[in-house]
């Protein structure tokens, strides 16, 4: 007679390394530590965050990082009219190397949102007005999704330098000025409505 119980599946106590990568694949790349039981199995995340395979992203909560790098929410489900900008545009446009921690979406400030624990969101508060130029609907991994163009995406790196470091900020420009559908004129004028013209100039004025 064959013990059923020898054949039944791993629970995440069992789990190995592989397994919980496999795991967090399966979850879209997200998992808490409430979901690994066993010290060994935390030993596991411990030592994929060290290496780099995993990004504690906050108290909790990992990440499996080409799942950051590649993942893409339902944005308009969990912020209906939400725009992704900064970081998740940056990533989109190939625009800096930084993997975002979170996906970045911008809304009314007038708005009040209720988000799910994860995937992580971090929500930035525009006036209306910036609300509309530089947006634009594309569809990303079978989502579609509201985005800040390219042009206005630089020019957001620029207003929120301070926010993002300059390091950032310099790599967006500079990997911008790079791609051959940069539209300069656009950028002047997006610049322009968010009174960063001048200190977009001083930018440019040293690498073009």
């Amino acid at each position: 007679m064959i013990n059923d119980c020898n054949f039944a599946p791993k629970t995440v106590n069992e789990m190995n390394r592989k397994d919980i990568i496999e795991t967090l694949q399966k979850q879209g790349g997200f998992m808490t530590t409430g979901e690994v039981k066993s010290r060994g199995d935390y030993e596991h995340l411990r030592r994929a965050t060290v290496d780099g395979t995993l990004m504690r992203i906050r108290q909790g909560v990992y990440a499996e990082t080409s799942a950051l790098a590649n993942n893409m929410i339902d944005v308009q489900r969990i912020v209906p009219n939400g725009v992704l900008c900064l970081y998740s545009a940056f990533a989109h446009y190939g625009l800096s190397t930084h993997v975002p921690a979170a996906t970045c979406i911008a809304i009314d400030a007038k708005r009040k949102v209720r988000l799910p624990e994860y995937p992580p969101i971090d929500l930035y508060y525009w006036k209306k007005e910036n609300l509309e130029f530089g947006v634009v609907e594309k569809e990303i991994s079978g989502y579609k999704v509201l985005i800040t163009d390219m042009e206005r995406s630089v020019c957001d790196a620029v207003k929120y330098r301070n926010k993002i470091g300059l390091d950032v900020c310099g790599e967006v420009i500079d990997n911008y000025l790079k791609n051959e559908n940069r539209n300069i004129t656009l950028l002047h004028e997006y610049a322009g409505r968010l009174r960063v013209k001048n200190i977009l100039t001083k930018y440019l004025e040293t690498r073009l």
